[in-house]
């Protein structure tokens, strides 16, 4: 077979029968590479968990405090980092300024306050990269029947405007179960958007300016008002769609009709008072931080109403004319395309009720009695609104 070499041997006849075998070639790179991520994502994953306990603890630190020291707690120090620690006493009885009756409404409200949603774990939290729960840098407080709901949808066209769709009703009906559950209703938002939410309510809630202070001094405040007068017939319209057997606006709205008098202790009347709610809100926040939002416009011009509410947020002007059409059987304009949906999108039903045929002496009579108030807010808000 092979070639003889010296002293007769083959060369493969060699001691052990065979040349030695080389060495196994090293395992190729990619595996090695798979070895080292399987590995690191063990170690995340035991990373994360073992904070998980600590984490889930920190909402029962918000409640720990105390009297004068926790209610001057300083803001949230960023976005990410905890609420502040408030005091949240057993659920105290909430005064509205209206009176015996809460400006929302029990009997009127449209929209339940939300239940608290399933938090989703820390580990899926962490890998999903969808964003935390913040707690709102703007709140539109106000005014029922101001035009609220037709501010949030169109806001929420814009792409750095996430916000929640029902009412929370924190600052006013559910304060005692403290901000880790208010702040977990809100949706995730990414680095530069803004959390939302309208609770028309707070405008003349009596306890709200100081929570919402007490929350954040730098919250961003919107207020959507109306003509008081046709605020007030839109307000008991709602209401007389629930109760058909409820009086007469007439009787409901003066003490004594032919005195003129007003019966200032009904809440269709109260919330119309701006004025004296907005003296409440001023000694909490400075009036850089409220905007005062013109319902009627918002239906004449949204897109224009929009641009200043816009530039008010710090968002870049996107919502536009193009975004709206005028619905003229509903009477206001609605969405082309609304969040999330490529199709048109109006209010509903319970938004652009007709009203009833109120007698012309009475709306004259009330708006005399709303004329010095409205003045004042004028003043106020350096706006002239054209109510008289």
């Amino acid at each position: 077979m092979g070639q003889r070499l010296s002293g007769g041997r083959s060369c493969l006849d060699v001691p052990g029968g065979l040349l030695p075998q080389p060495p196994p070639p090293p395992p190729p790179v990619r595996r090695r590479l798979a070895l080292l991520f399987a590995m690191l994502c063990v170690w995340l994953y035991l990373l994360v968990y073992s904070c998980a306990g600590s984490c889930a603890a920190a909402p029962g630190l918000l409640l720990l405090g105390s009297g004068s020291r926790a209610a001057h707690a300083p803001p949230a120090p960023g976005p990410d980092g905890p609420p502040p620690r408030l005091p949240f006493p057993a659920a105290p009885a909430t005064q509205s300024a209206a009176g015996g009756e809460v400006a929302e409404g029990a009997a009127s409200q449209e929209e339940q306050s939300p239940e608290t949603p399933d938090s989703p774990s820390p580990i899926s939290s962490f890998f999903s990269g969808s964003g935390s729960k913040r707690l709102p840098q703007a709140i539109i407080i106000g005014v029922k029947k101001g035009g609220t709901r037709a501010l949030l949808e169109f806001l929420r066209v814009h792409p750095d405007v996430r916000a929640v769709g029902a009412e929370p009703h924190f600052f006013d009906r559910s304060y005692d179960k403290g901000l880790a559950w208010y702040r977990d209703l809100m949706p995730r938002t990414l680095e530069g958007q803004i959390t939302m939410e309208k609770t028309p309510s707070y405008f003349v809630t009596r306890e709200a300016p100081a929570r919402i202070s007490a929350m954040s001094k730098d919250t961003k405040l919107l207020v959507v008002v109306r003509d008081p007068v046709t605020r007030a017939v839109s307000d008991y319209t709602q209401t007389l769609s629930k109760r058909p057997d409820i009086p007469s606006f007439e009787s409901l709205a003066f003490r004594n009709r032919s005195a003129g008098l007003v019966d200032r202790s009904w809440s269709a009347i109260q919330i119309g008072l701006y004025a004296e709610h907005l003296e409440r809100w001023l000694r909490h926040f400075p009036a850089r931080q409220m905007l005062f939002v013109s319902g009627e416009r918002l239906v004449r011009d949204p897109a224009g109403e929009l641009g200043r509410v816009q530039d008010f947020l710090g968002l870049k002007r996107i919502i536009s004319d193009k975004h709206f059409y005028f619905n003229q059987t509903k009477g206001f304009p609605c969405l082309k395309k609304a969040e999330g949906s490529g199709r048109p999108h109006c209010l509903g039903k319970t938004k652009g009720r007709p009203h009833p045929e109120i007698d012309a002496q009475v709306l004259r009579q009330l708006r005399d009695f709303y004329r010095p108030f409205n003045r004042k807010f004028y003043q106020m808000t350096g706006h002239d609104f054209g109510w008289d």
